[in-house]
């Protein structure tokens, strides 16, 4: 089988990294998965089609021009049928949009609804028009629950619903040697959050409760991995609490195994989420984790088997949460082992793999019906 992604991309985040891993499976398989990239004017996020272009994987940049560019449309269209795409696999709420323009009735049409975040009116627009056309699609795959019954509450029927989770790569994580320790003593706790910067992450929560942590443990370092629209507002932050000796926001990184191998405990402080693909790379690297229990993070972090969860958004019981994991090495080492135990067998990039090929082949099934 064939598969297009189609993706306007902000960065590499979780949407990119489900991509990337189906990628890789599809492809060492019988399958072949192709990459269709928006490089958008004035702001192209490139980063997802130079990965995959080092990693071997077809990449094609779909030129996009405002809101509405009716070439980039064409462009969809023609690149589909250029490699004679089976099936075409959106990934948000741009991508569902331009596909299904460029493509109703010539090719089964399947997105996925990674997060849903109506933070303002733009995206309110686009979410609204989202979910019309994601009715016409021939399968809407949610990645949690809870966005299963928005898409329910949309108007997208039930048959056409599939409930996937997230799956990982699991051997870049597996043998991967710290990257950030340098200048670090051996005893000195590095704590991480690995995230968008947006409100919905909760990464001013992780600043707040930092600073709890460090009237404890003042030794404590903390970095921030991601990039996003709230870095001006989160730096002023950091030096309104007097964190700049302390916190450092790293940006985007392209070792994040690494990055995982360094950190004493990762923490995901999100105020609204999906199953993020971080939370389960963390995992997978034998971390202590501590997560707001939000949208699908409790299905993997059981408390105190898997992980440590907390309300959100509550600074307080995080700091709390952080502080007894660093003072505690051989529970540190239990909650990492087990973590990455269940991540093995249940989340794995070829389990979801096989997952979306049963739903790409209903996909095709229902479009040949309609016909």
């Amino acid at each position: 089988m064939r598969v297009l992604h189609v993706i306007s991309s902000g960065g590499m985040y979780g949407a990119e990294a489900v991509i990337l891993n189906m990628s890789r499976v599809l492809n060492e398989g019988s399958h072949t998965s192709v990459l269709a990239v928006f490089a958008n004017s004035p702001n192209p996020n490139l980063q997802l089609h130079e990965r995959a272009a080092t990693e071997g994987i077809e990449s094609h940049l779909v030129p996009c021009r405002g809101q509405l560019d009716r070439s980039a449309i064409a462009g969809i269209r023609d690149l589909a049928q250029q490699v004679k795409a089976d099936v075409v696999h959106a990934h948000g709420y741009k991508a569902d949009i331009y596909a299904y323009l460029a493509l109703r009735g010539k090719a089964p049409l399947i997105s996925t609804c990674h997060t849903w975040y109506d933070n303002d009116l733009t995206v309110r627009i686009y979410g609204a028009a989202d979910r019309f056309v994601l009715r016409k699609y021939q399968r809407v795959v949610a990645v949690s629950d809870e966005v299963r019954q928005r898409l329910l509450k949309a108007g997208v029927r039930e048959e056409k619903i599939r409930l996937i989770q997230n799956g990982i790569d699991l051997r870049p994580f597996q043998h991967a040697a710290p990257s950030l320790r340098d200048g670090l003593e051996v005893d000195q706790p590095l704590i991480g959050l690995v995230g968008r910067l947006a409100p919905e992450k909760g990464v001013d929560i992780f600043l707040r409760a930092a600073s709890r942590v460090l009237a404890r443990m003042p030794a404590s370092r903390f970095v921030v991995v991601g990039d996003g629209p709230d870095r001006t507002k989160l730096e002023s932050l950091i030096d309104e609490l007097h964190l700049r000796q302390h916190v450092s926001l790293l940006g985007q990184r392209s070792d994040m195994p690494s990055v995982y191998a360094s950190l004493d405990v990762m923490v995901s402080a999100s105020r609204q989420e999906g199953l993020p693909i971080a939370i389960l790379e963390g995992m997978a690297s034998n971390r202590a984790l501590v997560a707001t229990a939000v949208g699908e993070v409790p299905s993997v972090i059981a408390n105190g088997r898997t992980g440590v969860l907390v309300p959100a958004p509550d600074e307080g019981l995080l700091a709390e949460a952080i502080v007894n994991l660093l003072s505690d090495p051989e529970r540190r080492a239990r909650l990492g082992m087990a973590a990455a135990q269940l991540v093995a067998d249940e989340f794995s990039a070829e389990r979801m793999t096989q997952d979306y090929l049963r739903t790409y082949e209903e996909a095709r099934a229902a479009q040949k019906a309609a016909r």
